[in-house]
């Protein structure tokens, strides 16, 4: 395994998650009504970012890359992430990550179509239920719901700023994550310039490097081109 500095997983995880609390406090205490909708678009994007960031730290975890000197702290890291991103249970995602590794684009791997439909609506339908159930659905808004009353926060600002976000990063980690490099049955990558490949999915359009060099942090994807 390539060396890195062992503390640079867990500082952008943990920077990752302090930019997504402090910018959900920011948005979720401000005066709604003060905001106009630039702002609110801006805000949702920055929101969905962050969110797809936290799904990105529970997927480095998994791959023991947050902090590889000391796993316990490595996963709750990425259990701590993955619980913000959507109350996902992290050993849950784990199995279904390595599936996906062993077995990419195929009937044994989980975030592949259901072999009838590859068009990219039904596809995200699989790949939603898959990670998604009523009770969790029920859960997240059980609370909302209580945040909401107990907070006194307005509920279109918990939508607007929490759900829309967390379900507009299904989105994004699926079509960039596994649509764009799985859909022609195999692993391959899109290359984006620097910029536009960390903002649309943390550098995973590298996809097939992901894959062949699962042991690579997501910041360091793009230096396996570079360095060819």
């Amino acid at each position: 395994m390539r060396q890195f500095n062992k503390f640079s997983g867990i500082i952008i995880a943990l920077i990752i998650i302090l930019l997504w609390s402090g910018s959900l406090l920011l948005f979720l205490r401000g005066n709604l009504s003060r905001f106009n909708l630039l702002q609110i678009v801006i805000g949702i994007w920055w929101q969905t970012f962050l969110y797809t960031g936290l799904f990105i730290n529970g997927h480095e975890a998994i791959h023991g890359l947050v902090y590889p000197s000391n796993l316990k702290l490595n996963n709750f890291i990425g259990s701590l992430s993955v619980s913000l991103y959507a109350c996902f249970a992290y050993d849950q995602l784990r199995e279904k990550h390595w599936l996906h590794h062993h077995y990419p684009a195929s009937e044994l791997d989980p975030d592949f179509h259901d072999g009838k439909n590859s068009q990219f609506w039904a596809w995200y339908w699989h790949f939603f239920k898959g990670y998604w159930s009523w009770w969790r659905i029920g859960l997240l808004i059980s609370i909302f719901s209580l945040i909401s009353y107990l907070v006194k926060i307005a509920l279109l600002q918990l939508v607007l700023f929490i759900f829309l976000p967390s379900l507009l990063s299904s989105l994004q980690l699926f079509y960039f994550g596994t649509f764009l490099p799985h859909r022609h049955h195999q692993v391959t990558s899109t290359y984006l310039p620097m910029f536009w490949s960390l903002i649309t999915c943390y550098h995973f359009g590298y996809h097939q490097e992901h894959h062949d060099h699962p042991e690579i942090p997501w910041w360091k994807l793009p230096d396996l081109i570079s360095n060819t």
